[in-house]
């Protein structure tokens, strides 16, 4: 433990002095690295603090085991006794701590949710997934904001994508990326018979301009009439913005706001997340075949739970975890948030210490 202890005073000192280098304040990107950093190091460098004091209190308590004074003696044994017994945890906390993390944990997050099989119950599905999401949001103090919509014929949504705004908002949310599946009998269904439908969950963390390098002239930026939504005029000017990163062939399409300007704002904000994500997997999997982050992030063919109306259960098929289905509809998650978080830290940790029994 010694040694970890060291690194992460050193790494912190380093860094400290880096953040009063004029040289990086004047660097964008480079001093939001070194900030992230910094905060991410903040609760080891806390933790390997105490790890100090409690090893000094646990020598001294040592030695004053042989001394002639009873009562110092039967002090001393209660600082050892309490040492000893508090010692294991903190060192597993620091080895927690200084697991590596995605750095893409303290950024806003954008969710994309698709409907998929199963038509207008599809729909449907989708926008309960959505009230789930941004109740949970709003439980955990976050903001939303929807981006954009396409509603379904029956109700619901074929499309939406919104932003959840909140320190650490994508390493809550990441756990939904993934398929989830629905279990119920439709209202259109006049036999009785349970249908099963699914919706696709799309977490990607907020892109910042210095996280991603936007050329304009890979952009073709067109602009059009927008259809309107239901209940509403539809608008008589050229505001919707459809934007296409030539490179990729992406397409980001936003016409939910009656101000060009806005439509592109919000697009731009898409499609930065979009080639953001897109980078970080192509990193992701050139850096490690055996990929531990699948946990967290979720593969987006991949069905992550299950929600059975008949049986009034939510089942998390990661963590092979269940819960009330009407609990979890009103967004509360954060028995599933947890769950998976603390099997991402087990593989890490496993991985961790494989790694460092393994001959060099």
């Amino acid at each position: 433990m010694e040694p970890l202890v060291a690194e992460i005073e050193r790494s912190f000192a380093e860094i400290e002095r880096q953040l009063g280098d004029p040289e990086l304040i004047a660097d964008q990107k480079r001093y939001a690295e070194v900030a992230r950093r910094h905060k991410q190091l903040s609760r080891a460098h806390e933790l390997a603090q105490r790890w100090r004091a409690l090893t000094a209190q646990q020598e001294e308590a040592s030695e004053l085991l042989s001394d002639s004074d009873e009562e110092i003696r039967a002090l001393a044994q209660e600082q050892l006794t309490e040492a000893r017994e508090e010692l294991p945890g903190l060192e597993e906390e620091i080895r927690t701590e200084m697991l590596e993390r995605d750095p893409a944990d303290d950024k806003d997050v954008i969710v994309e949710i698709r409907a998929g099989t199963g038509g207008d119950e599809a729909a449907l599905f989708a926008g309960d997934l959505f009230q789930m999401l941004t109740r949970y949001a709003e439980q955990r103090g976050f903001k939303t904001d929807v981006l954009t919509v396409a509603g379904g014929d029956a109700g619901g949504y074929k499309e939406i994508t919104f932003e959840i705004r909140g320190d650490g908002a994508y390493s809550v949310f990441k756990y939904e990326s993934g398929v989830h599946r629905v279990q119920r009998v439709p209202a259109t269904e006049s036999q009785g018979r349970i249908h099963t439908s699914t919706a696709t969950v799309a977490v990607l963390p907020e892109a910042e301009e210095v996280d991603v390098d936007v050329n304009p002239t890979d952009l073709r930026i067109d602009v059009f009439r927008s259809g309107g939504h239901g209940g509403q005029s539809v608008n008589t000017t050229d505001s919707a913005v459809r934007i296409t990163h030539l490179p990729t062939g992406l397409v980001v399409t936003c016409q939910d706001e009656r101000s060009q300007l806005q439509n592109k704002d919000r697009a731009m904000k898409i499609l930065r997340a979009r080639l953001f994500e897109a980078e970080r997997e192509r990193a992701q999997q050139e850096a490690s075949a055996a990929r531990l982050s699948q946990i967290g992030t979720g593969e987006r063919s991949e069905k992550i739970r299950t929600y059975n109306y008949p049986q009034n259960r939510a089942t998390d098929h990661r963590v092979n975890l269940d819960r009330s289905l009407e609990t979890v509809l009103a967004g509360n998650l954060q028995p599933f948030t947890d769950a998976l978080a603390a099997e991402e830290r087990r593989l890490q940790l496993a991985a961790a210490g494989t790694r460092a029994a393994s001959p060099a």
